[in-house]
């Protein structure tokens, strides 16, 4: 059989379209895996730009990740053409093509926990954990039809793969010299289009395409995961720079718009006060009765309240656990990628404990998960917490039952930990301040064996969370019953919020607002603070400035938050960043805006809570403000990121 001359141009094309059909079908089960949140918008959605931004974003992420096999398949060397030499290039486009297969349907099922794409900062994120085998073998038998759907797409990869057979014969100098032209003509044609596709455009104006790029094809900061595809996410994450100034305003005109300083006044009132804070893991605002007329799944968090500080909008400034701690402790929302995953982590950085300190406070920090899972022993010791108790020192203390009470997967049992954690503090010197990070509401969704009977799934209740957040609930409870007993208990300023939200089963927790709807509730069983439930904006990085202030603390810090007890309702606000997009909430508005200032999206989130009708360019008196605000707090963080300065010297 001979082969021809156009074989190998022709073969990789169509080989490449079938990398396209692949990526195509991924989106797809990524769509349908995670219907609920996006089919609202679906409607409002321009199928063409959804076609043609999907089309930029994947053509970047093949061209980047199958160069190689272009170049195997398009070098004008008449060699190529041997049988070694196409099998090694049709396994290198196989397996490149099937990781792409594996990650963006791996990724359907973990955008339900971050709300975006994957970027390569995973890799950082779970680099310190030995139990990812058991997550995603747990994962793969929870959803088997995707497993099933990636092994269908690479095996008819596989079978529909064209290989140029048959022996090349170039019998005289003309058809040699036909063969090198249409190999070089192919190439030639191959390398622009693929720096063209790799930038994401063909002209000298354009800038290699980023993640926020994919906003201008949809109408929610969510949806950019539709147009996105997850390696090309992780490529274009990999060393890039995290922090740049926007140069928005110069240095001192910026200083008088916002700053992050948080400086004492003058009429401070001094509270020696223990400082309890609370994270919850994935303790969603959904899932609180109390603050769901009712329904909900926290009889005690609901009593909580009754004697608490909270406010009718809270959010919080991360979608991860890694995001967390940063915001609630050391008042740093995420922008772009987890705080202590970037350069900046190297900076000197101070939190809730690393000021008190300053006053003479004993610091600690407990989470029941292996000692450094998560990157959580580091931060937390670099923010001033003094002593750190993990499943190491929870095993060594006799008074417990160890590794009895270890989950299987993550950490200590909920209930036993949060037992530890209460009698620990009696052994604290006063004042203290501590803050524990609970586990159990956290996939692969299971309460204790001793309450699967109590604590289960209830007929017709589709979200598996629902049990896990009773549980937490009912740990929580035996934690305050013991705390009560202990004699710090009445001097003591309790924090209680959740790191991120998770599963959702209604839709107003679905929304670009929804899904940052955490609780944050302030407890001092004193009585000296107020209590119930305030008109304004809290957020998790308002929880450092309102603690130290409460306190009476003497000397300035940073923290991008603001001192709910001191700041009229109607001057709260809240930020936080997804896709490229920030969004700041004040008043009755939330202002929308892409990395370069430009405005996306403005909305009466109190009348349109589901952002139906954009008035963007509409009311420039509200707009405007809001936009200098906001672009004040972006450049501030970036600047004070790159600079050091996150703490006052």
């Amino acid at each position: 059989m001979k082969k021809s001359i156009y074989s190998s141009p022709l073969a990789f094309l169509w080989n490449l379209c079938l990398a396209y059909v692949c990526y195509a079908a991924c989106r797809g089960i990524y769509l349908v895996e995670n219907w609920s949140a996006f089919s609202e918008g679906l409607s409002a959605l321009s199928l063409t730009n959804l076609f043609w931004g999907s089309f930029k974003f994947d053509s970047s992420a093949i061209f980047y990740t199958n160069a190689l096999y272009l170049l195997l398949m398009l070098l004008p060397l008449h060699w190529k053409e041997r049988t070694g030499w196409q099998k090694t290039a049709k396994w290198i486009f196989l397996i490149v093509n099937s990781l792409a297969i594996i990650v963006n349907l791996a990724d359907a099922v973990y955008f339900k926990y971050t709300g975006r794409r994957t970027t390569s900062s995973v890799f950082q994120e779970f680099s310190h954990e030995n139990n990812l085998g058991q997550v995603f073998g747990a994962e793969i038998v929870q959803h088997w039809y995707l497993f099933v759907a990636g092994l269908v797409m690479i095996i008819a990869l596989y079978m529909m793969y064209v290989e140029p057979k048959g022996k090349l014969n170039l019998r005289g100098k003309a058809q040699l010299i036909g063969y090198y032209l249409v190999q070089l003509l192919a190439l030639g044609i191959a390398v622009p289009v693929t720096v063209g596709a790799m930038r994401g455009g063909f002209t000298k104006a354009v800038r290699p395409i980023t993640i926020s790029n994919a906003n201008q094809y949809v109408n929610r900061p969510t949806e950019a995961a539709l147009v996105l595809n997850t390696p090309f996410s992780m490529i274009r994450t990999v060393n890039k720079s995290v922090f740049k100034d926007p140069k928005f305003y110069d240095r001192a005109e910026l200083d008088g718009i916002y700053s992050p300083v948080h400086t004492p006044s003058d009429s401070i009132v001094s509270r020696k006060k223990n400082v309890v804070v609370l994270i919850v893991e994935s303790f969603g605002k959904e899932y609180v009765g109390a603050l769901n007329n009712g329904e909900g799944y926290t009889p005690f968090v609901d009593s909580l309240m009754q004697h608490s500080l909270t406010y009718e909008y809270t959010f919080s400034n991360g979608r991860k656990s890694i995001d967390g701690m940063p915001s609630v402790l050391s008042g740093i929302p995420r922008f772009n990628e987890p705080f202590f995953l970037t350069p900046a982590s190297l900076n000197d950085v101070s939190g809730i404990a690393g000021e008190l300190k300053k006053s003479g406070y004993q610091t600690a920090f407990f989470h029941g998960a292996e000692n450094g899972s998560m990157g959580f022993e580091a931060f937390a010791r670099a923010t001033g917490y003094q002593q750190y108790y993990g499943r190491t020192e929870y095993k060594e203390d006799k008074r417990f039952d160890g590794d009895k009470d270890y989950d299987g997967t993550w950490a200590i049992w909920d209930e036993e930990f949060l037992q530890f954690y209460a009698l620990k503090m009696s052994e604290l010197q006063e004042p203290f301040c501590t803050t524990v990070f609970t586990a159990s509401s956290h996939h692969p969704y299971v309460v204790p064996a001793k309450y699967k009977d109590i604590y289960k799934d209830e007929p017709g209740d589709d979200n598996i969370m629902h049990k896990c957040v009773r549980y937490a609930d009912f740990s929580l409870k035996r934690f305050f019953e013991t705390a009560k007993k202990q004699d710090w208990y009445k001097n003591t300023l309790f924090v209680l919020t959740a790191d991120h939200t998770n599963l959702t089963s209604k839709k107003e927790y679905q929304t670009d607002l929804g899904v940052w709807s955490v609780p944050i509730l302030f407890f001092d069983p004193s009585g000296e603070m107020e209590t119930g439930m305030r008109e304004g904006i809290a957020q998790q990085t308002d929880i450092m400035p309102t603690v130290l202030n409460y306190l009476g603390h003497p000397t300035p810090y940073v923290a991008w938050g603001k001192d709910l007890l001191h700041t009229p309702d109607s001057e709260t606000w809240a930020v936080n960043q997804e896709n490229g997009v920030y969004q700041y909430v004040t008043g009755d508005y939330i202002l929308q805006m892409m990395e370069d200032g430009k405005v996306k999206g403005l909305y009466n989130y109190k009348t349109d809570w589901f952002m139906k009708e954009n008035l963007e360019g509409k009311l420039p008196e509200v707009e405007e403000p809001m936009a200098k605000v906001l672009k004040a707090i972006i450049q501030s963080y970036m600047i004070r990121m790159t600079e050091d300065q996150l703490i006052v010297k």
